[in-house]
């Protein structure tokens, strides 16, 4: 669906708008619950134990992911926020769903499609075909289950979660450690997650990031994991990789 607003009439721009803004967001077919703020917080959570349930990835894997993605500090603890917007490389947090979707179909009417969305930043250019609608991929727990799905294809091609979470940033070598290196930090971190090295990293606990064999490039080409396609440029975290 196209619509040409400049060969529009004044009186069609309105219907049109709202037209796209129902093709896109899908408002009519999916009715949205609003959370409160203090259910905001725990969405993402909820979430990635949901997802990491379902599909079979380690809960610790999902929630320090959504942490790493959409992570901001708050009395002394990270946690993650369902409301998290990522365009151009620049990370916007918004206070309700309604505030996040009205800047992201801002932007869209404006032309933007590449940027990411929600508790695990999913990509809208690249997977947004995922999803009946953009409004769907702001639901904290469809949005983490299409996360789960792929850490759960990229577990099977490196047999390994640390390297997993790398390829979910990129398959740059070292964007990848850089990436993996935060997650692993954040997962030992987790609140009540006894054994969260041996839960992400069974068979490799001994083995040192740096030497893991991943069949990751170098040098300056990129090839990308979970959010873009092979050739595109990188995303970025909220959480600085360095």
């Amino acid at each position: 669906m196209f619509i040409r607003f400049h060969r529009m009439s004044n009186a069609l721009k309105p219907v049109a708008t709202s037209l796209l803004l129902i093709f896109v967001f899908g408002l009519i077919a999916t009715p949205v619950m609003a959370l409160r703020p203090g259910q905001s917080a725990a969405a993402c959570d909820r979430a990635a134990i949901g997802a990491a349930q379902r599909y079979g990835v380690p809960e610790t894997v999902m929630l320090a992911i959504t942490r790493v993605e959409t992570g901001r500090h708050k009395n002394g603890a990270l946690n993650p926020w369902p409301w998290a917007i990522n365009i151009a490389g620049k990370g916007y947090w918004f206070q309700s769903r309604h505030e996040a979707q009205s800047f992201v179909f801002k932007h869209f009417m404006d032309g933007a499609r590449n940027f990411d969305i929600g508790c695990f930043q999913i990509n809208y250019r690249w997977h947004g075909n995922k999803f009946r609608s953009i409004e769907e991929m702001f639901d904290p727990q469809m949005n983490a289950d299409h996360a789960a799905r792929f850490l759960l294809d990229l577990y099977k091609e490196f047999h390994d979660w640390t390297a997993a979470a790398g390829a979910y940033h990129s398959r740059t070598q070292w964007r990848a450690q850089q990436y993996a290196a935060k997650f692993r930090d954040v997962a030992a971190r987790l609140p009540n997650t006894p054994g969260a090295e041996q839960q992400i990293d069974p068979a490799r606990r001994a083995t040192s990031l740096g030497t893991t064999a991943m069949p990751l490039t170098s040098g300056t080409s990129t090839q990308l994991g979970s959010l873009v396609p092979t050739g595109v440029a990188t995303g970025t975290s909220f959480l600085a990789l360095n």
